[in-house]
C-alpha cells in the first residue's frame, strides 16, 4: 500500500483490532438487540432473579470466551508487540482490569460482566484511540454518556435493590469506576488532537499519543 516504515509497523496491529471490534461489536449488537435480553433497554434486569451459581446462557457464555481470550492477549500484544506509546500503561491496566471484571463476573455467576455487553457499542471497530475515527460524537455519547447511565447506575444503584446483600459489591464497581476514568483520560487525548488541528499546530493526522523523535531519543 505504499506506507512509510513506521506506518507498515504498526499495520497488523491496526488490522488486528479492526477485525476483531468488527466481530465483538457486532456479535454485541446481535445480543443486545436480536435476542431476548432486556440488558440495553433494562441494565437492572440483569440483576433480576439472581442466585448463586446460576446457569451462564450459551450466547453470553461465548461472549466471555471471546472477550477473555481477546484481553488475555491483549496483555502480552501491549506489553512484547504492539508500538509502545505514551498511554501504554493506562492500556495495560485497562486490559487487566477488564479481563477481571470479565472472569471474576464469570467464575461467580454474577451479572457484572453482562452490563459490559450494554457498553459494546462503545467499542467502535477502529480501537480504542486511532485518530480520525474517535472524532465520531459517538465516542463521548457512548463511552462517557451511556456507559455511566446505563452501566455505573445499574451496577451502583440498581443491584443493590434487587440483591441488598449481592457479593463483591465495592469490588466490581471499585473496577467499572476505574475503565470510566480511563474512558474520561482517553477523551481528554481526542480533546487535545482537536486543539491542534484547530490551531494549526498539526498539519497531518497523527496520534497525539505517539512519541516524536526527541521522545523517543528520550525514551
Amino acid at each position: 500500500c505504499n506506507l512509510q516504515p513506521k506506518d507498515a509497523a504498526k499495520m497488523p496491529e491496526s488490522a488486528w483490532k479492526l477485525l476483531f471490534y468488527t466481530l465483538s461489536w457486532s456479535y454485541g449488537i446481535y445480543l443486545l438487540f436480536f435476542t431476548d435480553y432486556p440488558f440495553f433497554y433494562d441494565p437492572p434486569s440483569v440483576f433480576y432473579d439472581w442466585k448463586k451459581g446460576m446457569d451462564v446462557p450459551t450466547d453470553i457464555a461465548i461472549a466471555y470466551l471471546l472477550q477473555c481470550s481477546f484481553y488475555g492477549h491483549s496483555i502480552y500484544a501491549t506489553a512484547y508487540m504492539d508500538t509502545w506509546r505514551k498511554d501504554s500503561v493506562v492500556m495495560l491496566l485497562h486490559h487487566v482490569v477488564t479481563l477481571t471484571l470479565i472472569a471474576f463476573s464469570y467464575a461467580f455467576r454474577l451479572c457484572w460482566g453482562k452490563l459490559r455487553w450494554v457498553s459494546c457499542l462503545s467499542r467502535d471497530p477502529c480501537g480504542p484511540l486511532n485518530p480520525p475515527c474517535s472524532l465520531c460524537p459517538g465516542r463521548f455519547w457512548f463511552r462517557l454518556y451511556w456507559f455511566p447511565l446505563k452501566v455505573l447506575y445499574a451496577t451502583c444503584y440498581s443491584s443493590l435493590q434487587s440483591v441488598p446483600n449481592i457479593p463483591f459489591y465495592f469490588f466490581f464497581n471499585a473496577l467499572l469506576l476505574v475503565l470510566t476514568l480511563m474512558n474520561i483520560y482517553w477523551f481528554l487525548y481526542i480533546v487535545l488532537f482537536v486543539a491542534k488541528v484547530l490551531m494549526g499546530q498539526m498539519k497531518e493526522v497523527n496520534d497525539v499519543r505517539e512519541y516524536d523523535v526527541e521522545d523517543s531519543k528520550k525514551t
